[in-house]
């Protein structure tokens, strides 16, 4: 009787899993069946959203449904984020976002809604950015190490915009310092575009950010661009230096982006998410438009998204807890 029971629950365990298999299946042919939503935890216009649009685009065409990027800010990136954490996984609902909220958030707030490292499916990840340190031309620096003496010599009198606090830029603004052993007043923004168009006034002389909304400025002469936080330079803006190469090691850093889903989002569609976005990032039309933008290709499936997101967490931690960096 009991072996007759036990074979019962064998066979229906296997049936079980035939129709979970089944509609998985049925699943992968039929999704997507109406319009998806890309959510993006930052403004429109600014890096995150512009390559969320390239990416809609290239969904959009290759699946036949609608992509829509919405906008969703605030708090650093947590209210899209906690949007997406508690959306069906259906396929419907993505997040496309920078490595704040997918990973560094977790160090910054005293409460988060959720666990970045746990609340989301990783999909992909598309390319990264490098940080610039740019400065209005009434600061008497003509580059990076001339700025941190100009800093050391004149205590207080550079201010160094961030695109707002606890961001990237402000991040890699204090670990610049911190490493330099000089100091700048700080001053957030919300966002890039308003801390440029300041720092070609003069409102602020130092800005600390991603490098796309500057390129033009820098190429212009309107602002000077003294050093990029990444291992090489940027195509982009070929004449300034890595802060390596201008005498200050281990601030390499640089800024990733990563399409997620909430957690429990079918394989079937992650894996052809993930296969259209690798394909889009290797493909000559996807590294020509990201690099326009100042954007480098970077392609990576959930398991390194992984990977970034403890490397990033484990980078930051400790500057973030020097810098008293903290957020409510």
């Amino acid at each position: 009787m009991e072996r007759q029971l036990s074979r019962r629950g064998f066979m229906a365990g296997i049936a079980g899993a035939s129709v979970l298999t089944g509609n998985r299946a049925a699943f992968a042919d039929t999704w997507p069946s109406r319009a998806t939503n890309i959510v993006v935890p930052f403004p429109a216009g600014g890096p995150t959203d512009v390559v969320a649009r390239l990416l809609a685009d290239r969904l959009r065409g290759e699946l036949g449904q609608g992509f829509i990027v919405e906008n969703k800010t605030g708090a650093g990136g947590n209210i899209a984020a906690t949007s997406v954490v508690r959306a069906a996984p259906d396929g419907y609902t993505l997040m496309f976002s920078s490595s704040g909220p997918l990973a560094t958030n977790k160090l910054l707030y005293k409460t988060l809604a959720f666990d970045p490292l746990a609340d989301f499916t990783p999909v992909a990840l598309l390319g990264d950015v490098q940080g610039i340190v740019a400065v209005h031309p009434s600061v008497p620096a003509k580059s990076f190490a001339e700025l941190v003496a100009y800093g050391k010599a004149n205590p207080g009198k550079l201010t160094f915009g961030s695109p707002g606090f606890g961001l990237m830029g402000h991040m890699i603004g204090e670990l610049i310092q911190r490493k330099a052993g000089f100091q700048m007043t700080h001053v957030p923004y919300r966002g890039s575009a308003p801390l440029a168009t300041d720092l070609l006034a003069g409102t602020v002389n130092v800005a600390v950010d991603f490098i796309p909304a500057y390129i033009p400025h820098v190429k212009s002469g309107a602002v000077r661009g003294l050093a990029v936080t990444s291992d090489q330079r940027a195509p982009q803006l070929p004449e300034v230096p890595t802060v390596a190469e201008s005498g200050l090691p281990d601030v390499n850093t640089t800024g990733w982006f990563g399409l997620v889903g909430p957690k429990g989002l079918p394989e079937p569609v992650v894996t052809r998410l993930a296969a259209i976005t690798r394909a889009y990032v290797e493909s000559a039309e996807g590294r020509e438009k990201l690099a326009v933008i100042g954007v480098r290709a970077r392609s990576g499936d959930a398991a390194a998204m992984r990977t970034a997101q403890a490397m990033e967490i484990a980078r930051w931690a400790d500057v973030i807890k020097s810098a008293g960096i903290t957020l409510d």
